[in-house]
């Protein structure tokens, strides 16, 4: 180990920044954060430095460097491009034993500054001792994404209750395994949900009955397919699930982000194969969390956007089972993206519609005479087996047989396929679409040549039927 890390208290402390550029502004903001009186020392300030002299934030103390400056300072930084000026700065803090940080020129430095990862008062401090900034700069990015925001609430309520649990638990074992359920548990779901009553609530009712085991259900959208279109807060999620329920729809490289020791329960329904009625899901997710298990639906695309979701909460709340739901990208947005169709622009669409090709027999009628007016975009989710009566429905309500269309498989993955007609097409396209796919109706489809990103694909004008490139 090359350096110790060490976590110094500089609240309400003086500490001298040598330089007033705009490399001095960024160590001052994070000075600031740490609570520091900062006093500098410059030719000149940049505009942000110089605003916060004007505020009374930093003190500019003199324009030259002098030693004396030291005598009264716990650390030191400069900041300047006077490297001669920088090592004069060092020496006379180390004669002084003060520590001291030469920015970007570590053999001159006492100490470093780590790339950190602020969820105060939770601080991850990452360094690789000076020698690849960039790779623990990356690393924090990594972390960063895996460390939900609330993480700094959690620790700060965790620590008003520490005397309580010290004095509800004398053994260290026992309260370690109180906090361990309660990081993991219904305390850290309603933190996340900025219920703070209802989070100590948990934290008291599991001091009065430790062996209690309260399970939950968390509502997930994994969006189209891509993974890298998951969340952050999904993500962080489903590492900590129990259990995961999920559709044929999630992705096989989403569901490799599950944690490990999670029990995986597939629940799809597809056309012509064995499907898990929607009924026995419900009964399996309010079962499940009575058992005390945490666990995660998880929904393709957004499971309020014809995802049934708001049907499976429903059970859980007639069960009296907390639950909460994280949004996922649906598939009228994602697929659409990453075929370059923009869901509406102002020279060819100002209305975008979300529409299922599925509905209850005894539903509402469907206003085809809406549905076919022109210069809007409909998106139409689970609609290839009925391709041929939307579009015959659409062309004798009105809207242009030669109107273009898309059929979108796949959306978001590798192997996305795009194929574009009109729609008196439609029929023929949605049969040559790998499942699933997304129907957009509507004169936006026009850009998707231009526009096109990730795939692409030519006219079904341009052949016999539409030539899908799987590039």
């Amino acid at each position: 180990m090359d350096y110790l890390p060490l976590f110094a208290d500089i609240k309400q402390k003086p500490v001298l920044v040598v330089g007033g550029g705009d490399i001095a502004a960024r160590k001052i903001s994070l000075l600031r954060r740490a609570g520091a009186e900062v006093r500098v020392v410059a030719q000149a300030l940049c505009a942000e430095v110089q605003a916060l002299r004007e505020v009374g934030a930093v003190q500019w103390i003199a324009e030259a460097f002098a030693p004396e400056q030291l005598d009264a300072v716990w650390l030191v930084i400069a900041a300047t491009d006077d490297e001669a000026l920088n090592a004069r700065v060092s020496a006379e803090a180390t004669a002084r034993r003060i520590m001291a940080n030469v920015v970007d020129d570590q053999p001159q430095c006492s100490f470093i500054f780590p790339s950190i990862v602020d969820r105060a008062p939770l601080v991850v401090a990452i360094s690789s001792s000076g020698t690849a900034p960039v790779l623990a700069r990356l690393l924090r990015e990594k972390i960063e994404a895996l460390l939900p925001q609330n993480l700094g609430q959690m620790a700060s309520l965790a620590g008003e209750w520490r005397d309580k649990v010290k004095a509800r638990f004398s053994k260290l074992s026992q309260r370690r395994r109180f906090w361990e359920t309660a990081f993991n548990g219904r305390f850290a779901s309603e933190v996340a949900a900025g219920n703070t009553l209802a989070a100590e609530a948990v934290l008291a009712a599991q001091l009065a009955d430790p062996d209690a085991s309260g399970g939950e259900i968390i509502l997930v959208g994994a969006g189209p397919g891509d993974a890298g279109l998951l969340t952050l807060r999904g993500l962080q999620v489903m590492q900590q699930a129990d259990v995961v329920l999920y559709d044929h729809l999630v992705s096989d490289a989403i569901l490799e982000l599950v944690r490990r020791d999670a029990d995986l329960i597939c629940v799809g329904k597809r056309a012509g194969a064995h499907s898990v009625p929607q009924e026995e899901t419900n009964q399996l997710l309010v079962s499940l969390a009575l058992k005390g298990k945490r666990v995660v639906r998880l929904k393709g695309g957004d499971p309020f956007i014809f995802g049934r979701g708001g049907e499976e909460l429903q059970a859980a709340a007639a069960a009296g089972i907390p639950f909460q739901v994280v949004p996922g990208i649906t598939a009228a947005a994602g697929a659409t993206a990453y075929a370059g169709i923009p869901l509406t622009h102002r020279d060819h669409a100002q209305s975008a519609l979300f529409i299922t090709g599925h509905c209850r027999p005894d539903g509402e009628p469907i206003d085809w005479p809406s549905l076919a007016r022109a210069r809007q975009t409909l998106a139409i989710y689970m609609g290839t087996v009925k391709a041929a009566d939307i579009s015959a429905q659409l062309i004798a309500h009105g809207r242009d047989p030669q109107t273009p269309v898309a059929v979108i498989g796949r959306g978001t993955r590798q192997d996305q396929q795009v194929l574009t007609g009109t729609l008196q097409d439609l029929a023929s396209l949605a049969q040559q679409a790998p499942a699933p796919a997304l129907l957009v109706i509507g004169e936006v489809v026009n850009l998707h040549h231009q526009l096109a990103w990730f795939q692409h694909s030519v006219q079904a004008s341009d052949r016999a039927s539409a030539v899908v490139n799987l590039a």
